[in-house]
């Protein structure tokens, strides 16, 4: 029994501290765009050409 003096704090602090977690990933903006980061990988934004490319010939 002596163990619950030390158990039971300990987990009223993790417990805590999840919550605060959890209120601050609120607070950020984590759940705003939740199928977002879904469909920027579904979609292919590879488009662009680099800077670096040499510039590309027409072939037809």
């Amino acid at each position: 029994m002596e163990v619950m003096v030390i158990l039971v704090p300990l987990a009223l602090v993790l417990g805590l501290l999840g919550l605060l977690g959890f209120l601050w990933s609120l607070k950020t903006g984590q759940y705003d765009d939740l199928e977002g980061a879904a469909w920027r990988a579904i979609f292919d934004d590879d488009d662009e050409i680099p800077e670096s490319a040499p510039p590309q010939k027409d072939r037809g």
